[in-house]
């Protein structure tokens, strides 16, 4: 297997590419053509209106995505230098070609600083990575990987990446992602106006009511998956041990950024109520008493605990004061961020949902015809 399939550098840059595209894209409406040249903003003046937070964000933006192709590049066997070029000039021309495309968006400005920030994010980033790979850290880690995980790995450790992210978007209950129901619905209304009567009484005949129990039951479903994802690629009974741990403490932090982002420093903990350490707790005993099982056995244990716990999430409405918290979220430094990061929350477990799937297909034995 060459070292290009081996790596999960490759994923997670194209991964940076669609989060970058859709940043710089957002809101995706109002499609015109102004009739100037879509790159008249190299030579333009400097806008006298850009804030720190726009300054960081265009430098900061692009430097994983130097980084990871960089370090993808060096795992194909390119030189050094030939990596670190590849990176920098592929996302100085992406860079460009989202300023140029932003002429056509008129809520958006095109920037000769931001595609100039843009580039020595980048720039940073695959020097980073020039550096990690020169001092051997990247080497120690590719031996953690070889001693640690699977071969087949890759799938699972960009899951694991996304969990956090997606956690970081208001959910109705901790850790629980997937609730896409009221989204589908007012989809379906919106498209088809004639049944909106029909569907709204549907729905609220199948609607649950979110008891301190049932949520409970849904918090140790939302750290026992992941959980289980994690224990089905690491190979031994120690390591499994410490990814559980980990899983754990990823949850905690997750949870307490977004609500730090959402309410406040000061808020950051008050989620966590007597229900919710009661349900993480129970997903790490859940997790623990299938810790020896294999792959096969807690991808199936997976996929239907995610079921599960997707059908009472979107069988159970928002509350009022949800839908509140949604303003932070939709207003200021989110507004480009948070059209991506409801769709993440959404639709990660479905994504794991597809890749349990496929790995279970995968590993199904032949059948043997007499």
């Amino acid at each position: 297997m060459s070292a290009k399939r081996r790596t999960t550098a490759w994923a997670l840059s194209w991964l940076c590419v669609l989060v970058i595209v859709y940043a710089s894209l957002y809101p995706f409406e109002d499609w015109r053509n102004q009739d100037i040249a879509p790159w008249f903003f190299v030579g333009a003046p400097w806008s006298a209106y850009n804030t720190w937070f726009d300054i960081y964000s265009n430098l900061l933006g692009y430097g994983p995505l130097g980084f990871w192709w960089c370090l993808a590049a060096m795992r194909s066997q390119w030189t050094r230098a030939g990596s670190w070029l590849f990176a920098v000039v592929c996302a100085c021309v992406l860079s460009f070609a989202m300023e140029c495309l932003q002429t056509y968006l008129p809520t958006r400005v095109p920037s000769q600083l931001d595609w100039l920030l843009n580039t020595m994010g980048a720039l940073l980033g695959a020097g980073l990575a020039l550096v990690l790979e020169k001092r051997g850290w990247l080497y120690h880690w590719s031996q953690f990987r070889r001693q640690w995980l699977t071969t087949d790995a890759s799938g699972s450790l960009v899951l694991m990446v996304l969990w956090p992210l997606a956690l970081l978007y208001p959910v109705t209950v901790p850790f629980g992602l997937g609730h896409v129901s009221e989204r589908l619905e007012k989809l379906v209304q919106d498209t088809f106006p004639a049944i909106s009567i029909q569907i709204v009484e549907v729905s609220e005949a199948l609607s649950l009511t979110m008891t301190p129990t049932l949520e409970w039951l849904c918090v140790t479903l939302g750290v026992s998956v992941p959980g289980m994802l994690v224990l089905s690629v690491c190979q031994r009974f120690s390591q499994r041990l410490a990814g559980v741990w980990l899983v754990w403490v990823m949850a905690v932090a997750a949870g307490g950024l977004s609500a730090t982002l959402t309410y406040g420093p000061e808020h950051a903990w008050h989620w966590l109520v007597p229900q919710v350490w009661g349900g993480m707790g129970c997903g790490v005993l859940l997790c623990l008493a299938v810790i020896k099982w294999q792959e096969n056995h807690l991808l199936m244990v997976l996929c239907a605990a995610q079921l599960f716990l997707l059908v009472v999430l979107n069988l159970s409405p928002s509350s009022t004061y949800f839908e509140q918290t949604m303003q932070t979220w939709e207003q200021g430094r989110f507004i480009r961020f948070h059209g991506l990061t409801p769709w993440l929350s959404g639709w990660w477990p479905w994504l794991l949902l597809a890749w349990a799937s496929w790995r279970l297909l995968r590993r199904r034995p032949p059948s043997h015809r007499t």
